[in-house]
């Protein structure tokens, strides 16, 4: 009984009023978080809206330049924009009902596909690259040897050389194995029901590939998943991580900063669309060719 009229005392008409301010007061710091919340998402959307104009202007002055030189004989210059308004400008028909004709708003949206999907796999590779290089510098030395045996090291790597690079192609293969540029690739559904190695798989049931495990645990190498959903980019992706590989291994000597060694090296990794490393990789280079060769 006495616990209850307690109870009641605390609560009454006077206490509750009592205690007016510092509801008032907690009040006001709740409000004034949310203030600034609503602030920082307002200014967030101008900020995307700003960034997404200032993209289309860039990406219709790419495309106009283009343009104003299809006239020109450029066949051993033309690059990816050039083929995308040649198609742009021709009627394609296979006999299907289906429109395989690309607009403008097409092409800015391959383009803008083509430079956030490049940019950020590509530059995740090459950093697992190195730091599977730094690892185990007995690979690093060997790929080393191979492009110096291949290239000399009074010039630097050209685009040419790389058919010649068959270490560098195993060594871009195995980091793509450990560390895919997708860990879990576009689902599927299956058309129709199946029975895979024990387990039945209902029609209809989408399906979602680990690519990682698979590398891992298969020793099988998917990174740029198959059939017809496989990435189109593949030969782009390969080609701009071996090339900047083989540049960065060639005119450079790397080693790792003070009280760091490759056996404590961090590798932990950071897991999303994409996987990156927990932690950027730090690295000293020491440029290893010959010195009239160095970058101005």
């Amino acid at each position: 009984m006495c616990g209850g009229f307690a109870f009641l005392l605390v609560l009454s008409p006077s206490k509750v009023e009592m205690f007016g301010p510092i509801r008032k007061e907690k009040l006001d710091v709740l409000v004034k978080s949310l203030e600034k919340g609503s602030l920082v998402s307002e200014g967030l959307t101008r900020a995307c809206k700003k960034t997404s104009k200032a993209l289309d202007e860039v990406l219709e002055t790419i495309i106009t330049e283009h343009e104003e030189t299809t006239n020109v004989d450029k066949t051993s210059h033309e690059d990816f924009v050039d083929t995308l308004v040649t198609f742009m400008h021709q009627n394609i028909d296979d006999g299907s009902e289906q429109n395989h004709n690309i607009d403008r708003s097409n092409m800015k949206a391959i383009l803008l596909d083509m430079i956030v999907a490049s940019i950020d796999t590509s530059a995740a590779t090459i950093e697992w690259a190195l730091s599977k290089l730094l690892r185990h510098p007995r690979v690093m030395k060997k790929l080393q040897d191979e492009i110096q045996n291949e290239v000399g090291n009074k010039r630097m790597v050209e685009e040419k050389d790389l058919k010649k690079l068959n270490y560098l192609d195993m060594v871009v293969d195995e980091t793509l194995r450990l560390h895919p540029v997708s860990p879990l690739l576009l689902p599927r559904e299956c058309r129709e029901s199946i029975t895979i190695d024990g387990y039945f798989i209902k029609e209809k049931t989408r399906v979602i590939v680990n690519a990682l495990t698979i590398g891992h645990e298969e020793f099988e190498s998917i990174p740029f998943g198959f059939g017809r959903r496989r990435c189109p980019g593949i030969q782009l992706g390969l080609r701009t991580v071996r090339f900047v590989l083989a540049q960065l291994v060639h005119c450079f000597n790397w080693k790792l900063p003070y009280n760091i060694s490759p056996s404590n090296l961090n590798m932990d990794e950071k897991f999303g669309q994409s996987i990156h490393r927990a932690q950027h990789l730090h690295a000293i280079p020491i440029y290893r060719l010959e010195a009239h060769h160095k970058l101005e």
